[in-house]
């Protein structure tokens, strides 16, 4: 049996009858079938009308449509769960590749309000700048906004608090490069999303880039004890308890004391002896002058061959009985014996073990 549509699973061309015979219906005129034996300008209108309300039907879901989407751009916020923890495969299966993914783990861990942490701020941040030289493709869509809306929360902490902003520039220019990179070089294949959206994202860290080269440290008025008012052996303590060289030249430019103590032979040795080996030493002996060890240049020169030792207040953790990566609370832990996650260890304390930002990101590597 031949059939009447165009295609063969329809059930064929809807046709009525009038005076001058059988006729077919058009699909959205439903009214002939009732007034059939009216006269063919009649019919037109009520077509015409019919398609004035599919229009107006069409342009009502259209602009929902496009505030929709301008609500979920306009989106500052990251995604929420009710649990701050991940659950990390050991084996690589086909649960591990849909839901314990890098991006997965990203909008699992609460990164929005960790950097609200002082002591979780910087391990955040470096987390971020490691994404940003060689993750930053693996992310997701909806990982890749969280990752620019955190970003954002981080730079404007920076410009309200003033505090550290020499991180947050190595951070934007890594993520500069980067995106250079991508959008010139190797193209937009390997971006989720429109190009024009990442040129708009790396306009944006262009603004954030000037902002920061732009803020001015204020003074604050105080009437009370300074810095500068504590005596030396105390000043020395708090040099000999940074870790990072930088922060030292910095802190020596506040006063001249500070800067006198700054410039300690034995405090730029011990800062040596505690990022590297006594191998990478004589492969990078600088000597001054006078024939002494140049512990400051020393520093600087090891740097830039070997990685430093990384200390933060505060770091992931993960339970090798459970195969969790949490946040701890340390006052929920204290107060109420909160693993932070639901351990099911006689003694979760001992299966804890602090991740770097490095084994964070390794973690999730296929």
């Amino acid at each position: 049996m031949p059939f009447l549509g165009q295609d063969w699973r329809s059930p064929g061309w809807r046709w009525i009858k009038t005076e001058d015979g059988w006729k077919r219906s058009e699909p959205c005129s439903s009214e002939l079938e009732d007034e059939g034996n009216q006269l063919n300008d009649v019919n037109r209108a009520i077509i015409l009308n019919r398609d004035e309300d599919i229009c107006s039907v069409e342009c009502e879901f259209a602009s929902k449509k496009r505030k929709k989407d301008h609500f979920r751009n306009a989106a500052k916020s990251q995604c929420f769960y009710r649990e701050n923890w991940i659950y990390v495969h050991k084996e690589s299966t086909r649960e591990r590749h849909g839901y314990c993914t890098l991006g997965e783990a990203f909008n699992r861990l609460d990164f929005s309000s960790a950097i609200q942490d002082i002591r979780r701020f910087n391990y955040v941040v470096k987390l971020l700048q490691l994404i940003a030289k060689s993750q930053l493709t693996s992310l997701s869509g909806a990982a890749q906004k969280n990752y620019f809306n955190i970003l954002d929360k981080i730079v404007q902490k920076v410009l309200e608090d003033q505090y550290n902003p020499r991180l947050i520039k190595d951070l934007l220019q890594d993520l500069s490069s980067t995106l250079c990179m991508l959008i010139r070089s190797v193209g937009k294949s390997v971006l989720v999303g429109n190009i024009n959206i990442w040129i708009c994202r790396l306009e944006t860290i262009l603004v954030w880039q000037q902002q920061l080269s732009n803020l001015q440290m204020t003074k604050h008025i105080n009437n009370g004890l300074t810095l500068s008012d504590l005596p030396l052996h105390m000043l020395n303590n708090i040099l000999h308890r940074f870790s990072d060289g930088w922060d030292i030249i910095t802190l020596g430019q506040v006063s001249p004391t500070l800067y006198m103590l700054s410039e300690d032979r034995q405090l730029w040795k011990k800062l040596c002896q505690y990022h590297f080996a006594e191998k990478q030493f004589c492969r990078h002996l600088i000597l001054s002058e006078k024939g002494h060890i140049d512990w400051k240049l020393m520093y600087f020169a090891l740097q830039k061959c070997y990685p430093i030792k990384e200390q933060y207040g505060d770091t992931l953790q993960f339970c090798r009985h459970c195969s969790i990566l949490f946040w701890k609370d340390y006052h929920l832990a204290l107060l109420f014996k909160d693993t932070g996650h639901p351990c099911t260890a006689n003694d979760p304390t001992g299966c804890f073990t602090s991740v770097s930002p490095q084994h964070f990101i390794d973690l999730f590597k296929f």
